[in-house]
């Protein structure tokens, strides 16, 4: 949906209803875009801390090189 700016000022609360409901709405300012009213994204798009708490392992000698480093480490 295409709206004015100025349109917009005067519906502001209804456009932002219409964009919760997920309708992209076009502000124009002399005909040419001007900015974008879209629907929020998803609440449970970002991860959860913990959330793969159990799915990873990590060699408990991960961080120890292997004789072959030895020449670059001295």
């Amino acid at each position: 949906m295409n709206v004015s700016i100025a349109e917009a000022k005067a519906k502001l609360s209804e456009l932002i209803s219409r964009a919760q409901a997920g309708e992209e709405i076009v502000l124009t300012r002399h005909g040419k875009i001007a900015a974008r009213l879209v629907p929020p994204l998803g609440e449970n798009l970002l991860p959860r801390i913990g959330a793969l708490k159990g799915k990873i392992w990590i060699a408990d000698d991960f961080d120890e090189l292997g004789p072959e480093w030895d020449e670059y480490v001295k």
